[in-house]
């Protein structure tokens, strides 16, 4: 099953205090940024910095990444051969334009010296630019190939390039776009990370954007402050509510009178198996300290 991904945090390489606290958070991932965060001075520091913190022997997020800089800038290649064989899961690509850029990109991991047993880190795509937006189909149908598995919306640099007001009546001018990176990403199996919201101290502002994106199909958000992790851990993870309908749909698909049904009713409304496959996935996503009904055995067809 893959790891869930309901709060995403990108820590800048540079800031020495939150580098030191980033393995204590909470967040499901943490991306160490190389990127817009870093000045040209303190690009190759930066790249010191992030190796080292990514060898710290205990984490808290399942997930440590890295924001490499821009494939054609100075710093990029330099990124990519050294990162590629370090104890991460992802190398994040900012401004990801088409899938030639991806397969550039992987053609320089392979170039990397290798640590054996080790697996090659995934490619998380930023979608951040028009033409990123023109070609994200593309660059998602060649995930297997590029080994990409998650679009990041870059909403800030995307509503900039735009010339669009990205954060106005509920972000009103890039609602076609990130419905369609939701779309796509869907098409193909990939998981999707809504963009940052850049006012940290506004928790009721970032709550609603949140909740935004949770009901556009997001799997979770980016973030730039750990003062979001929990707000973005519970929007994004199942609610009370949600968890209970679905120990209900396990426990009446488990009785024996409907041990042979495609379709059950409960309460008035048609539950299919469909439904109690759903169920069992939210409840195995969540802690392990929950008590979790098991999905009962289908009957062997003949």
């Amino acid at each position: 099953m893959r790891t869930k991904k309901r709060s995403v945090l990108f820590v800048p390489a540079t800031n020495v205090k939150a580098l030191a606290k980033a393995p204590t958070l909470a967040a499901d991932a943490v991306i160490i940024d190389l990127e817009d965060a870093v000045s040209p001075i303190e690009k190759e520091s930066a790249r010191a910095a992030a190796l080292r913190a990514l060898a710290l022997p205990k984490w808290k997020a399942p997930l440590r990444a890295v924001r490499i800089n821009a494939l054609d800038s100075p710093w990029g290649e330099s990124d990519v051969l050294a990162l590629a064989p370090a104890r991460l899961d992802a190398l994040v690509i900012p401004k990801a334009q088409n899938t030639t850029m991806l397969r550039q990109i992987r053609r320089l991991m392979a170039r990397s010296a290798t640590v054996p047993g080790r697996p090659s880190p995934a490619l998380w795509a930023m979608v951040e630019t028009p033409n990123g937006v023109l070609n994200m189909e593309d660059m998602a149908a060649n995930a297997a190939e590029l080994g990409l598995s998650t679009f990041i919306a870059g909403t800030n640099d995307l509503a900039k390039e735009l010339k669009c007001d990205g954060r106005g009546q509920n972000r009103e001018a890039l609602m076609a776009h990130l419905s369609r990176l939701v779309l796509t990403a869907r098409a193909f199996g990939l998981d999707v990370l809504d963009g940052v919201y850049n006012a940290f101290d506004d928790m009721a502002g970032f709550t609603h954007e949140a909740k935004q994106g949770r009901r556009l199909g997001f799997d979770g958000k980016s973030l730039i402050h750990p003062a979001q992790i929990d707000t973005a851990n519970i929007v994004f993870g199942p609610g009370d509510e949600e968890i209970k309908q679905a120990k209900a749909i396990i426990r009446a698909f488990g009785l024996k009178k409907n041990a042979d049904k495609g379709a059950i009713n409960m309460e008035g409304e048609m539950v299919e198996r469909l439904h109690l496959q759903e169920a069992q996935v939210l409840l195995d996503s969540l802690p392990s300290r929950t008590a979790k009904p098991r999905t009962p055995k289908e009957k062997k067809k003949i």
